[in-house]
């Protein structure tokens, strides 16, 4: 049961991804509104926490939903948007998206590894494009 919840969401997750980076600009606003929400939530509750225990504040319902309702609606729109992790550890979403790659937490320490060495051998490739260029417009001058 709790694989079938977890599959779900993080299908949800891949295909919200894969449509949102087709369109960047909306993809970085829900991005940022999550995480203005989810920060917004946590620094609302931790000053009524300490406001409450302090005996400076009463509590009213609009206190106790305020900032928990933030950090849950931020959380939900950055677990949905893949951006949770991203917004905190690194930030490869659109590329993912776009190419259908796994994303990076997904790959195992063989696949970065690879990836490293392809990026590497295409460097090399590139330079030497580049230098061949240089060369040929050399002799044309």
């Amino acid at each position: 049961m709790k694989k079938d919840i977890f599959g779900f969401f993080d299908k949800l997750e891949d295909r919200t991804r894969a449509k949102l980076s087709h369109l960047p600009i909306l993809y970085a606003f829900l991005g940022g509104v999550g995480v203005v929400l989810f920060w917004r939530g946590v620094w609302h509750t931790t000053d009524f926490i300490t406001a409450y225990a302090l005996g400076e504040t009463e509590i009213t319902i609009f206190s106790l939903v305020d900032g928990p309702l933030s950090f849950l609606v931020g959380t939900l729109i950055l677990l949905v948007t893949g951006v949770y992790v991203s917004a905190f550890i690194g930030n490869r979403l659109i590329i993912t998206g776009l190419s259908g790659d796994k994303k990076l937490a997904e790959k195992t320490a063989e696949e970065i590894l690879t990836s490293e060495d392809e990026m590497k051998k295409i460097q090399k490739t590139l330079d030497k494009v580049e230098s061949q260029i240089e060369h040929i417009e050399q002799e044309l001058k």
